[in-house]
């Protein structure tokens, strides 16, 4: 979302505040005026952190952008992905260009294990966050604290203690003028932009309900190998543990919810649903559920219900839909209506690539000098409704927004090893604990 604040920074002040990070200053790139570079001091240095498929999307799309872009480090838990990831980005037959001449990345700069971002951070201008997201509130959290612009895939936490980390972070973020853009990429399409501003205008009038949907088959799953230790095999098979992924609810489903926040104006007070595993009951998918459904009540009084599934052979829907006072969207569709006549459709001719307009305009607003995204706070807070959603989904409660964002709960690891022990661990046979609505509590509601 853009900054409140919009004051374009100066090139002067941009320009003061480079210095190496081992001086302790921020270290921000040498920009040019005209918006381009001419001259290698003009290089915006792009560090990656989390080398899996996402974040060969990512580091390629800034790659892609106008701006003088180089990645020049990479970190990642495995080696293996972090090869995956430098091989198909120095690809010169890649579907989505050659961009393998703005890879400077040497073995010197790729970094492996818990603690690679820590190495990596350092040599960039701006970070591309895209690991799974159980380790994001800490990897945010060191990229704001040495300065530097940020990307960062959703979600954003996957606990609530882990979004007030990203808050605190947001708001550093805020006071140092740094551009942040989370990976929430409805609010990059062309479609809903143009359909939020008529919202915005009143076109439906107040909204009074919704319904989201994120329902398909599921994801892909990484079967427990010989040899390797229990926290390997779940950060390799990382969907199925909410520590690290927070459940589909939250991994995929957020992008749904966020548009909900988004175009309703704010974030709800109360969650209650059902959900659970019904199909998905292999022990190769860890702890998650297969399907949620959640009312949100928000302050207003009005209830905006969400659904997601992830089981094989169903109906699959992927969208949103709101209800207002004068007449209703379908986000999908980029149509507005009012009693059957259709007032507003977006001509899906001017669609553009979200995912490559999130990059393209936090690169220009940085080569500018601009600060103009500040979007990790809401990034934290759709998080926020997606994890009061889990909490709701997983007790059979109604859970207090306010009650769960200051719980304190926390389910990450007390150590990062290869052989410390996961906060969740299988039984004898390899079943993991599932939670049982009506019996699982969070006293917090």
């Amino acid at each position: 979302m853009k900054a409140k604040d919009d004051s374009t920074i100066s090139r002067r002040n941009f320009v003061k505040n480079s210095a190496l990070a081992t001086g302790g200053l921020m270290a921000m790139p040498f920009l040019s005026n005209a918006g381009y570079f001419t001259s290698t001091d003009d290089t915006i240095k792009v560090a990656l952190i989390g080398c899996g498929g996402r974040g060969t999307g990512a580091a390629m799309q800034a790659l892609l952008t106008k701006q003088n872009v180089k990645l020049v480090a990479m970190a990642d838990a495995f080696r293996d992905r972090l090869d995956e990831c430098y091989n198909a980005l120095t690809d010169e037959n890649s579907e989505e260009g050659n961009v393998k001449a703005k890879v400077t990345v040497t073995e010197a700069t790729k970094f492996v294990g818990f603690d690679a971002y820590k190495k990596a951070i350092p040599l960039a201008d701006v970070v591309i966050l895209t690991t799974p997201p159980g380790f994001r509130p800490i990897h945010f959290t060191e990229a704001i604290k040495q300065s530097k612009h940020v990307f960062m895939e959703k979600p954003v936490a996957t606990d609530p203690a882990g979004v007030q980390k990203v808050l605190a972070a947001a708001a550093e973020a805020k006071s140092k003028k740094l551009n942040v853009v989370v990976g929430l990429q409805r609010h990059y399409q062309n479609s809903y932009r143009e359909l939020y501003k008529r919202v915005q205008d009143g076109m439906i009038g107040e909204i009074t309900s919704g319904q989201a949907w994120w329902n398909n088959d599921g994801v892909w799953v990484k079967m427990r190998q010989p040899g390797q230790t229990e926290m390997e095999y779940q950060m390799r098979n990382w969907y199925y543990f909410n520590w690290l992924c927070g459940d589909h609810i939250n991994e995929q489903h957020i992008h749904n919810i966020d548009v909900m926040n988004w175009f309703k104006g704010g974030y709800p007070v109360k969650a209650q649903g059902m959900g659970g595993r019904q199909v998905r009951t292999g022990k190769e998918y860890g702890e998650i559920f297969d399907h949620h459904y959640v009312e949100f009540q928000y302050a207003d009084g009005s209830i905006l219900n969400s659904q997601c599934r992830h089981i094989k052979g169903t109906y699959a829907k992927v969208d949103e839909y709101f209800v207002g006072t004068k007449g209703s969207v379908k986000c999908g569709a980029g149509e507005i209506s009012s009693k059957g006549k259709v007032l507003y459709k977006y001509d899906k001719k001017g669609e553009n690539n979200p995912y490559q307009t999130e990059h393209d305009e936090l690169f220009a607003a940085i080569a500018k000098g601009e600060y103009k995204f500040a979007d990790a706070e809401n990034g934290a807070k759709s998080t926020m409704t997606a994890i009061m959603g889990r909490l709701a989904t997983y007790s059979g409660e109604v859970i207090d927004w306010d009650k769960a964002i200051n719980s304190g709960l926390n389910i990450m690891p007390s150590t990062y090893a290869w052989d410390a022990e996961p906060p969740v661990k299988p039984d004898a046979n390899g079943f993991y604990p599932v939670a049982t609505p009506g019996v699982t509590k969070f006293l917090i509601s």
